[in-house]
């Protein structure tokens, strides 16, 4: 009964992990998230998004916290970050994922380059605590670059 209750739930897109459930994010609710936040940053400011992107109970943590919007500024510091405020006011620049790929260096680049897009790396996944291929799309407003991932 159980394995057909997770194959029926894995057909709907659906995970299970630790008891807990909730839909699987697609890449375009990724994007979409950014296109919001990026919407915020024009219509209320700088100051005023920040502060709700950090706001864990806000409307920019989706899905349980699967989606959340993070935001860094050129140097690679920590701005804003909806599922971890102990990332904020810390400088990612030299993060590097398990194959040593420098992600958010690659974000900057694109950002100043192209204004947006997008980068994969390998993350850990902590609803399943395992090393997965995370996909972030993200977009340069001013001085700010906001993001948002998902897993693959």
């Amino acid at each position: 009964m159980a394995r057909a209750t997770l194959a029926a739930l894995a057909l709907f897109g659906s995970l299970v992990v630790h008891g807990m459930t909730w839909a699987a994010s697609t890449p375009e609710d990724a994007k979409a998230l950014v296109k919001k936040a990026v919407a915020l940053v024009k219509a209320s400011g700088k100051d005023k998004a920040l502060a709700e992107f950090n706001n864990s109970k806000g409307a920019f943590v989706q899905n349980n916290g699967e989606l959340y919007i993070f935001v860094i500024d050129q140097a690679g510091k920590t701005l804003a970050n909806g599922a971890n405020s102990k990332l904020v006011g810390k400088n990612v620049h030299d993060l590097r994922d398990v194959d040593g790929r420098y992600f958010i260096r690659e974000m900057i680049d694109i950002a100043g380059s192209k204004g947006e897009g997008w980068t994969d790396y390998k993350w850990n996944n902590a609803a399943t605590n395992t090393m997965q291929m995370k996909s972030t799309y993200f977009e340069k407003v001013d001085d700010l670059i906001i993001g948002c991932g998902v897993y693959k």
